[in-house]
């Protein structure tokens, strides 16, 4: 959580060997990242994507791969909640991206709402219903669960 009130969601892949590691580019030594890509985002509270940062600090290509990272930016006005998965595939498939960036982009969402989660209590008796609600089968607001934790937004039968 930032000091004006948004959140940066970081995600990051490193991998390393245990061995020297024979690459195209070179022979990357026992301990040294093959992979350390990173990518940060800035969301609101309505999970917009007002920043977006990426970068490739050890990539088997280096002259290569980190090239691809300003295209990242263009995740700025994309919503986490509404179609994000879908949209980066298409954004950054193939060769508009890093297959590695990009996958790292698909836990985005889960972490916004996990996160936003904690600043709020989950059952609490606001007007809105909670968000998490009919986003998951355990918390279909048919179900048993939905009935016994919110009880307010049970939308079954009568139980038996």
């Amino acid at each position: 959580m930032r000091d004006d009130g948004l959140l940066d969601l970081d995600a990051r892949l490193t991998d390393q060997k245990d061995l020297d590691y024979p690459l195209a580019s070179g022979m990357r030594k026992a301990g040294d990242p093959v992979h350390d890509l990173f990518v940060r985002v800035t969301v609101d509270r309505d999970f917009f994507i007002l920043d977006a940062e990426a970068s490739s600090e050890w990539v088997p290509y280096p002259d290569a791969c980190g090239a691809i990272t300003p295209a990242y930016r263009r995740l700025i006005g994309l919503n986490l909640v509404r179609g994000f998965r879908r949209t980066v595939g298409e954004m950054f498939a193939d060769v508009r991206g890093c297959a590695h960036l990009t996958e790292l982009l698909a836990s985005l969402p889960t972490a916004a709402i996990q996160t936003w989660a904690t600043f709020v209590r989950d059952n609490a008796d606001g007007e809105d219903k909670p968000f998490q609600l009919d986003r998951c089968h355990a918390l279909e607001t048919t179900t048993p669960t939905v009935m016994r934790y919110y009880p307010r937004w049970y939308r079954g039968g009568d139980p038996l």
